[in-house]
Order: C-alpha cells, then structure tokens, then sequence
C-alpha cells in the first residue's frame, strides 16, 4: 500500500477531506462540496489554534484519510487534560487497510505527547460499524452523549 504520512492538513486538502466527510448517507446529508468557503474559513481558524489539530494521512502524494484532535485543558480530573478525536474519515478505497487504526494509533500517541489523561469521542448512535472499530481498539462506550442544534 506504500507509506503513508500523517500530517496537519494544509489549504489545499481541504476539497480532498470535505469529499471524505461527505462520502457517506449521515456526511452526504449534511455536507456540501460544492461550496468551500465555509470549509477553508474553518480550516483558518483550526491551523490558527494551537490545541486543534486537524491531520490528513496521505499515501503515494493522495489524502486518504482525516481526523481532527482538540486538546482541552480542564479542571475536572484533578485539572486533566484531555483529547478530543472527531470526524475521522478513510476514504473509500482505503477501507479495510488498517488506516483508520494508523490515524486513531496516531492521535492517541499524540495526545500522550500533549499531556492528556483521556482521550474520548463520539460516533453517531447508528454507525455500528464503527462502534465496534473503536471498542476493538479499547476504547469503552462509558457515557450517553447530547446534542443541542443552534
């Protein structure tokens, strides 16, 4: 599969990874590819913030996979720090190659070097699949997660 390299995402792999966010029945509904503006302002202020980490895996010089990791310092835990891991995407060919375990294998080790006492995300209640991704991985369904649209 050649070697992959993980990296911050740059400007210019912003259609790339809004292709992969969209590349699915939940990402299709709420994803547009067709405008970009919104995407690029948001990758500003993400390369701006030094506790965000937005990453893409690229292979043979082609993204084929993202995350998003947000360092949050807190009080809680006896003043902990924690991770965030979002909107991990493979693109479709990749599927099945271990790359979604590189890049999760990548934050986790990432948010060690930040400090972090925990890592933790979400997965939208219907995408089993990837429940039992992140459980093989150890990671442990321990909570009930909320949301509010603004």
């Amino acid at each position: 599969m050649g070697d992959l390299e993980i990296r911050p995402a740059a400007a210019e792999d912003v259609p790339a990874i809004v292709a992969m966010l969209a590349d699915d029945p939940l990402g299709a509904r709420r994803e547009s590819p067709d405008d970009l503006a919104p995407y690029l302002a948001a990758h500003a202020r993400l390369a701006a913030d030094p506790n965000q980490h937005l990453v893409v895996a690229v292979r043979e010089g082609r993204v084929v996979g993202t995350l998003q990791l947000t360092v949050i310092p807190g009080l809680s835990r006896m003043g902990s720090t924690r991770s965030v891991i979002e909107g991990v995407r493979v693109h479709a060919d990749e599927r099945g190659s271990g790359l979604g375990t590189q890049l999760i294998e990548w934050a986790v080790e990432e948010s060690r070097r930040q400090d972090c006492q925990l890592v933790q995300l979400t997965s939208d209640a219907t995408r089993t699949d990837a429940h039992r991704f992140y459980e093989r991985l150890g990671f442990v369904a321990s909570h009930v997660g909320f949301k509010l649209p603004l």
